[in-house]
């Protein structure tokens, strides 16, 4: 199941002198984000009765086992630079390789798809609860050598991990939300809404450059966020 790192946040643009720091803080965030995610779905699909994924070794924590050279790396980094050279508002995008799952090999394939597809956001949000709980706990200590550091990374681990999360959670196919909803609709429907997926890459890409023009998504991303914090003060 395919997992998209990142998209760009919000409009504002990217200053070249930021770009090594920027690098520095999002980088752990990043690399956790998308191996938890990745390894999620093959592990719940094993759970479900779907070993392939499994005897791939791709239930791993080990990133090198989920990250694509073009995808993860190559794609945002080109993206990154080419936005930070020319002082444009950053269009932040990319993949890891795509965890097998043979939906056919599921116990009850239509309903486990809907775990399967799941696991990948619900990892993302432990993820950014595990970073609001860093958050939390290294706040006291204000700023310092290590404190802050820790403080950035935190909040881009959050900022990560919740905006992975909602953008698995789209109702386009391929996404995991695109699965849910499948695995969700009657049988009829299911299959003429499984026509679409050719279809959904392209339309996703529209909707992200859209959305670093014009904040398309900031509703979601700020519904998100709003909750979150909300999550944070009550279970933190």
């Amino acid at each position: 199941m395919r997992g998209f790192e990142f998209a760009a946040r919000g409009c504002q643009r990217m200053d070249i002198n930021l770009l090594v720091p920027t690098l520095a803080i999002y980088t752990l965030p990043v690399v956790l984000a998308i191996t938890l995610h990745e390894a999620a779905h093959g592990y719940i699909a094993k759970q479900c009765g779907d070993l392939t994924a499994y005897r791939l070794g791709r239930v791993s924590l080990n990133p090198l086992r989920h990250i694509d050279p073009i995808g993860t790396i190559a794609v945002p980094l080109i993206m990154l630079l080419g936005s930070a050279a020319v002082g444009a508002a950053p269009l932040l995008f990319g993949w890891a390789k795509p965890v097998p799952v043979n939906f056919h090999a599921l116990r009850k394939p239509k309903p486990h798809m809907m775990w399967v597809a799941a696991a990948g956001p619900g990892a993302n949000l432990l993820q950014a609860l595990a970073w609001g709980l860093v958050l939390r706990l290294t706040l006291p200590f204000g700023e310092g050598f290590f404190s802050t550091p820790l403080l950035l990374i935190a909040q881009a681990g959050i900022a990560v991990n919740l905006v992975l999360m909602v953008l698995n959670l789209i109702p386009i196919l391929p996404l995991d939300g695109g699965r849910i909803t499948y695995s969700l609709l009657p049988d009829r429907l299911a299959a003429s809404y499984g026509r679409l997926e050719p279809y959904g890459f392209p339309i996703l890409l529209v909707l992200l450059f859209a959305h670093t023009q014009t904040g398309l998504l900031n509703p979601l991303m700020n519904g998100a966020e709003i909750a979150f914090a909300r999550l944070l003060r009550l279970g933190l």
